[in-house]
């Protein structure tokens, strides 16, 4: 898997590293650091495309859950006993939750939809979710 995504960064460049940190892409963060490291990214254009693909795939997963919450997927998602752990965690501690959700894996989707779901105003999620973006891309 790694090894096609270092594919992808080497053919789309910065591109596939915003796309692969959309979608939990640890590996394509560590990938354009890598590229950065080798003077094939600049290091400051690499950053921002993981901090960008990781806020955007956050926020997207947060309005899934605010908007589509009847959605069968969100349903079938709200069923499963990790999720209700996730939205317990969020409902005591929602600014640590939202800050460290990224770190833990397996929880990024999940964690994302739960804030949709949860009381956490829009606001307040996105100046969480760009903190926690920002030091996870650096």
């Amino acid at each position: 898997m790694t090894e096609a995504i270092h594919r992808l960064i080497e053919q789309y460049g910065l591109i596939a590293v915003f796309l692969g940190c959309v979608a939990e892409g640890e590996s394509a963060a560590i990938l354009g650091g890598f590229f950065a490291h080798q003077h094939i990214f600049v290091l400051w254009q690499a950053f921002l495309a993981a901090f960008l693909g990781a806020f955007a795939g956050d926020t997207a997963f947060f309005t899934l859950g605010r908007s589509f919450a009847d959605h069968p997927y969100v349903v079938r998602l709200r069923r499963r006993p990790g999720f209700r752990r996730a939205y317990r965690l969020l409902n005591t501690h929602p600014n640590i939750f939202v800050l460290t959700n990224r770190y833990i894996y397996g929880m990024r989707l999940v964690g994302g939809i739960a804030a949709g779901l949860s009381t956490v105003s829009v606001p307040r999620f996105v100046i969480l979710n760009a903190i926690s973006s920002a030091v996870w891309a650096a």
